[in-house]
């Protein structure tokens, strides 16, 4: 089989346990293989700046390099591409057709998604490419004529599919105990970035009443715009919490406690005492203490993400009795895909692009910049070819 060469911003495996922990991106020909019959090869458009974009580089939690046995790796798993030429069996995609990056690399026997294309399934390329192959189920047609800019889609994309699935489940799951007619307007709060703020949207149109926590004076305008309460993460700046310093550091207990007090306040005045129903937490291990805290009987404490913890505690006894249900979900089901689409479009859904795109010679900079938390978009976007 021929082969097709593409400038790319590559990721390198680590050869050396010297070489630094963070990888950086190389800007370099990649070659791949020509598409087989279920393929389409495309040219990404935009792509948005994922949280899984920068684990990569950090090789944290894991080297996805060493993980999919591979030296070099193109990532980025969200984004809007446009189809050049498709497969003998690709009989729904033709070359100029906009499609969304539905990023399934590798399914399980029932169609839900176990490795990301892009990031963690082996053999498969990102949107860090001028040039790509994508299997025809990691692309949805954009709704013709859509009121929506091109932008707009490439911020949805990935963040929106997880938190379409994420958000299905976890408001089934409380309704599974808490009817319609017992809670009409659940309050629903997260912690977190774009995927957190998709489901609140979505959330938000199902008739729930919805807030956001964010240290941002920036984000906090930006989540006023789309009808979001907004609460101000500064008013307890020391709840991040550490089992071992909590039980050996007397200040460090004391300033936690008093952070956890203050947040537990402010969820008691927001939601006139009755708790948050469904917690949507993408942080993790700093904050699940206050989250299950702040969590209503019959509550639900919903996550597919990890950014600042991956073991969290809970204690067993206690959530029994406050009835509270775990939901941990991982990106979506292959069907999500076209209903998704088809519910942004219909109900405003899609986000506000906060910020400038970023050009393809500057995707390093915006890598740094999320990286470090300089970047205050919920939903960078870069350019990769012209529209």
């Amino acid at each position: 089989m021929s082969t097709i060469s593409t400038e790319a911003w590559v990721l390198h495996a680590r050869k050396d346990p010297k070489e630094p922990q963070t990888a950086q991106l190389q800007l370099e020909q990649f070659e791949f293989e020509d598409i087989n019959e279920n393929e389409c090869l495309v040219e990404p458009i935009y792509g948005a700046w994922e949280g899984n974009m920068t684990h990569a580089m950090q090789r944290r939690p894991m080297d996805i390099c060493a993980q999919r046995g591979e030296e070099r790796v193109v990532v980025g798993n969200s984004g809007v591409v446009r189809v050049l030429r498709s497969g003998s069996n690709v009989t729904h995609l033709y070359p100029g057709d906009l499609c969304l990056l539905f990023p399934a690399g590798r399914l399980d026997q029932y169609g839900y998604v176990e490795k990301v294309l892009g990031y963690d399934a082996p053999g498969t390329m990102g949107v860090l490419a001028k040039r790509a192959k994508m299997h025809q189920r990691a692309l949805v047609p954009l709704p013709k004529s859509s009121r929506y800019s091109v932008e707009q889609w490439a911020g949805l994309c990935s963040r929106y599919f997880t938190a379409w699935n994420n958000w299905n489940l976890a408001f089934k799951c409380y309704r599974l105990q808490v009817s319609e007619e017992m809670d009409p307007h659940p309050f629903v709060w997260g912690w977190g970035g774009g995927t957190t703020l998709a489901e609140l949207q979505i959330a938000k149109f199902q008739g729930c009443q919805v807030a956001m926590i964010s240290s941002s004076p920036q984000r906090h305008e930006y989540l006023n715009s789309l009808g979001i309460v907004a609460i101000d993460r500064r008013q307890f700046p020391d709840l991040d919490y550490d089992e071992e310093e909590f039980m050996s550091n007397t200040d460090f207990r004391k300033q936690y406690l008093q952070s956890e007090e203050q947040f537990l306040k402010i969820v008691d005045e927001k939601t006139n005492g009755k708790k948050v129903s469904i917690f949507i937490d993408y942080i993790g291990a700093p904050v699940v203490r206050a989250t299950l805290l702040a969590l209503s009987r019959q509550g639900v404490i919903t996550s597919a993400g990890w950014k600042s913890g991956v073991k969290v505690f809970a204690n067993r006894a206690v959530e029994c009795i406050e009835r509270h249900i775990h939901v941990n979900t991982h990106f979506a089901h292959i069907a999500d895909g076209i209903p998704a689409v088809e519910f942004a479009e219909a109900n405003n859904v899609l986000p506000k692009i906060d910020g400038t795109v970023t050009s393809w010679e500057n995707i390093p900079i915006l890598a740094k910049e999320f990286a470090s938390g300089e970047n205050k978009s919920y939903f960078p976007i870069f350019q990769v070819n012209s529209l």
